[in-house]
């Protein structure tokens, strides 16, 4: 999701002057739009958001956001996530402990993160989907569902490509896994749009 609004974002415009909880890369891409990046503790991002001392927060997705209470604090919530359309997990460690290991231990880290993986995500999957129908039912005169336009869409597009770019430039690795990524994303969007996308906006 994009986040949670206290006033509905109708264009780019909207972004000037906005202060949202946002870390990471999407902070300074909401940053290069105009607004303000404020980096709240997540525990604090309820009273923040309620009071007005952030004009909107992004956290996870409905099932985490909701136990957050963030549908109690604002009344727009928007989506698509354009600054983190899919989430991956990450197990990170010392990779000369790692070479070290025998080839059994090895082997076992290396299930045990792609089961992690693969078991977590389909748990939000289902989480998200309860969440989201609880919110559109038993909050529907509370809680707004609200749609970014293309128009905006494609301006945050702009700027995340430019941001990226420019952080991709920092350091030999940024540049090496920016070249990677963007060369996968751009052949699997090839596949994803005629495959899943297809099907969903077919049947919608």
């Amino acid at each position: 999701m994009a986040g949670w609004f206290r006033r509905k974002i109708n264009s780019i415009a909207d972004y000037k002057g906005l202060k949202m909880r946002i870390p990471g890369l999407g902070g300074k891409i909401v940053g290069a739009a105009g607004g303000t990046v404020v980096l709240t503790p997540g525990g604090e991002i309820y009273t923040a958001l309620e009071r007005g001392v952030i004009d909107s927060a992004e956290w996870v997705g409905p099932h985490d956001d909701m136990k957050l209470g963030l549908h109690n604090a604002a009344r727009y919530y928007t989506w698509p996530g354009w600054h983190e359309p899919g989430t991956t997990a990450e197990f990170g460690f010392n990779k000369k402990a790692h070479d070290a290991l025998p080839a059994d231990l090895k082997a076992i880290i290396d299930y045990a993160c792609q089961s992690i993986q693969v078991s977590s995500l389909m748990e939000y999957e289902y989480k998200n989907t309860v969440a989201l129908l609880k919110l559109k039912t038993e909050y529907k005169n509370k809680v707004e569902l609200t749609q970014l336009s293309a128009s905006t869409l494609k301006e945050l597009k702009k700027l995340s490509d430019q941001v990226i770019k420019e952080e991709s430039e920092r350091t030999p690795m940024a540049k090496k896994a920016y070249a990677s990524v963007t060369k996968f994303q751009k052949e699997l969007n090839d596949w994803r749009l005629i495959s899943e996308a297809a099907y969903h906006t077919s049947i919608a």
